[in-house]
């Protein structure tokens, strides 16, 4: 079999320039949370099969990379079921992970946990532009606080951070679980359908509500339950204030304490926040994961066409656990997503030393050599970027690919000095 110079089905090289670039990102990313007192922490890339099948990753659980047993415990001709082949695979988030990480050493972290997790995840879909099966995530977690505390400082880390990347005008678009589940109980649905209507709702910004009642009555829903569903974004269209609006219609259906949770922290992160952007209140933001259980938020770039990010709480995760439930939440960046729009746009790595190519002439040898690399030392202790390195044949063309790397100065040296 021949062998193939390019990357597996899905997965990409990255060339210097883009590595320079999510250095510099994860540099300000780890700096900027660890100021909110967030932890970076480590969890392995193979996760066991069972908890990656737990029906808490939603759609991802159909894209999971299997791995087979090794060894003796293969047994590929006494095998009958996937569970004779298969015991781990590659993880498909971080969330999972950070949840079995924190349920094996609660004992040695303190209480909350505040967790930055930077790394690799893997998802067999179908690749196409922008969207790898392999390709980075960036999570932070709290775990251990009840409070709205935990939602306000992940979203102001979070948005400190994309405001020191130079990002502004987002939206932090945020809603609640319950809320979504106390609508459709008031519309009449019955709860063993709330997660397809919610499928069909989170297609609003593309289809419309004309677009979302079709697809209910496609579905077969009850006439009278579309109807009031319908009838309460119209009056959400119609209201001052979406949250008051919702609280006084889904009495008897939503907790009291739903409404004033995110009116607080909406208020707080309006009062507080370090950077040019807006947060809303936004009833059609359903977020995939069956794992959240209450609030959600969301990072709508409506410059870039999308979505940049998003989390919430996700309070009964860690009791499948251990038995016993401990409140988490948590915000995830579009690590790739946002590395794509700043390649896109340009972005220079401000304050970034100055780089300067050194060519020699092959045939530079000896005390020459010597000469040259000791003046490149010198230059580097002053923080320049030297580079030393033979000069090609093609020099024109040496000197592009270089220039692409962000070398501007470029210095020749010949066994004749005089040339």
């Amino acid at each position: 079999m021949a062998l193939s110079k390019k990357p597996a089905t899905g997965m990409k090289d990255i060339l210097p320039a883009e590595m320079q670039l999510r250095d510099y990102v994860i540099g300000v990313i780890k700096e900027t949370y660890a100021k909110f007192g967030f932890t970076s922490i480590e969890t392995p890339c193979v996760e066991n099969i069972a908890n990656l099948s737990s029906k808490q990753g939603g759609e991802n659980e159909k894209l999971i990379f299997k791995i087979l047993k090794r060894g003796e415990k293969l047994n590929l001709e006494t095998a009958k079921e996937e569970a004779d082949l298969v015991d781990g695979g590659l993880r498909y988030d971080l969330t999972v992970p950070l949840v079995r990480y924190y349920s094996n050493n609660a004992n040695e972290l303190p209480n909350p946990f505040k967790a930055l997790q930077i790394g690799n995840v893997w998802r067999a879909e179908r690749p196409q532009k922008g969207r790898f099966r392999q390709f980075m995530q960036c999570d932070i977690d709290i775990l251990g606080e009840p409070s709205n505390l935990a939602e306000i400082e992940l979203i102001l880390a979070t948005t400190t951070t994309l405001t020191r990347l130079e990002f502004q005008n987002f939206q932090i678009r945020i809603n609640d679980r319950r809320i979504l589940k106390a609508m459709a109980a008031y519309s009449g649905f019955n709860q063993e359908d709330y997660d397809s209507v919610f499928i069909i709702l989170d297609k609003m910004d593309k289809i419309g509500l004309d677009g979302v009642e079709q697809e209910l009555k496609k579905n077969g829903y009850a006439d009278e339950s579309i109807e009031k569903y319908l009838e309460l974004f119209r009056g959400l269209e119609e209201s001052s204030d979406g949250l008051v609006y919702l609280g006084d219609k889904l009495q008897g259906f939503l907790e009291e304490e739903v409404e004033g949770n995110l009116q607080e922290i909406i208020a707080s992160v309006r009062a507080t926040k370090a950077g040019n952007f807006e947060i809303v209140f936004d009833p059609t933001l359903v977020r995939g994961m069956s794992y959240y259980t209450g609030t959600i938020f969301e990072i709508a770039m409506p410059e870039f066409g999308g979505s940049c990010g998003g989390g919430g709480r996700y309070d009964k995760m860690v009791g499948k656990f251990t038995g016993k439930d401990v409140p988490a939440c948590g915000f995830s960046i579009g690590f790739e997503r946002i590395i794509m729009i700043m390649l896109e746009n340009g972005f220079k790595i401000p304050g970034e030393s100055r780089k300067i190519a050194y060519l020699i002439e092959k045939g530079v040898a000896g005390d020459r050599l010597c000469q040259v690399i000791a003046e490149a030392q010198k230059e580097r202790q002053d923080g320049t970027q030297v580079l030393v390195a033979r000069m090609n044949k093609n020099k024109k063309f040496q000197k592009e690919q270089l220039t692409k790397e962000g070398y501007e100065e470029f210095r020749e040296f010949y066994k004749n000095p005089l040339n």
